[in-house]
């Protein structure tokens, strides 16, 4: 992302080291913002009962062994003596898509619709481009499979730093490309493809409005943008408000981009810098979702801005007691509970539409 001081990987490292160095007692705190509801202040206390260590003092490889929120609200049901099976969903199963550069693992979730094609969604997790999988993000697509009776696919792309930009992104573009072909096969209607996104997944679907969005045969019909990474700017009021946030900080914020780019010129790209450099005339419809403690907020509002002023019908909602992966807690979380009926409900009425 666009820091305030001129690229380099070694001035990339100071700044890490600096922000950790000036860490203060309440930084350590579950919410040191102090801001999050009741039951947003419970999973982050299990989150951090949790041990999870900055992530910007770990390797990549480190960082994705690391526990995540998924696991905190499996912590947090167990300790309320609530089940922690997952969302019942009629169907889940693990195919291989074509990427950009080869095969690449991953799920359908949903069942086939007799007589008929059943909208989709093409759905990408977060975790900044390096870190989280399928199983890491599940809770969120069976939640969109099971709020919108789609067919969801959630697919692992190529993640840094073993494949730096674009490599997630080319992948985003070739896994909606494939389904688009492969969507009879699969039960579902490739004129009723949403692509949906978390944080850097946001992004990719952005990425994948973007790319096709001249295409009469495959434009997507929709996209759904929860808390995306949409521009590189470091130094926005939530990047200073929220610098010290539980699960992203903007210390990770600033690691993440370390592990997925390769210099300056990345960070410019439209497909990185979307709210600040893309034109975003003829994308979809949007549908945004933000989180009140999160780093991205101000980025993600800008968005929702200059969609609208581009002409793109787009409506969002903000959750200001929530923070950053808040998604796909529902079982724990009043907010996820909402923030997952909102989904589907823009995407049911889409996918209406449609038929």
């Amino acid at each position: 992302m666009i820091l305030s001081h001129p690229w380099s990987r070694r001035g990339f490292a100071g700044s890490l080291l600096g922000l950790a160095a000036c860490q203060n007692p309440i930084d350590r705190l579950p919410d040191p913002t102090g801001q999050a509801t009741g039951d947003m202040a419970a999973l982050l206390r299990a989150y951090a009962a949790l041990g999870p260590k900055p992530v910007e003092t770990l390797s990549a490889a480190e960082a994705r062994r690391q526990p995540g929120m998924a696991d905190a609200v499996q912590a947090l049901q167990r300790q309320r003596g609530m089940p922690v099976t997952p969302r019942p969903v009629p169907m889940v199963q693990d195919i291989q898509v074509q990427g950009a550069a080869g095969p690449l693992p991953a799920r359908v979730y949903g069942e086939r619709v007799a007589g008929g094609a059943a909208p989709m969604i093409l759905y990408f997790h977060g975790g900044g481009w390096v870190i989280a999988d399928l199983d890491t993000y599940d809770a969120s697509a069976r939640a969109l499979a099971a709020e919108t009776g789609a067919i969801v696919v959630s697919v692992q792309y190529r993640q840094g730093p073993e494949h730096r930009f674009p490599a997630a992104h080319e992948d985003a573009v070739a896994a909606y490309q494939w389904l688009v072909a492969n969507s009879r096969r699969l039960g579902g209607d490739p004129n009723r493809i949403a692509v949906a996104g978390e944080s850097a997944g946001g992004n990719l679907a952005l990425t994948v409005g973007m790319a096709l969005r001249a295409s009469p045969e495959a434009r997507p019909a929709h996209l759904l943008l929860i808390y995306p990474v949409a521009d590189t700017d470091t130094a926005t009021p939530s990047m200073r408000e929220q610098e010290n946030a539980k699960p992203l900080s903007r210390a990770a914020v600033l690691w993440f981009v370390q592990n997925y780019t390769r210099g300056p010129s990345d960070l410019q790209d439209p497909r990185m810098d979307v709210g600040r450099v893309a034109p975003l005339a003829g994308l979809p419809r949007c549908t945004v979702i933000l989180a009140g403690i999160d780093p991205l907020r101000t980025g993600g509002e800008r968005l929702v801005g200059k969609l609208r002023a581009a002409g793109v019908a787009t409506e969002a909602r903000s959750f200001p007691g929530a923070t950053h992966e808040f998604f796909g807690a529902a079982p724990v979380l009043q907010d996820a509970v909402v923030a997952q009926s909102f989904a589907g409900q823009r995407l049911r009425e889409v996918f209406a539409g449609r038929a």
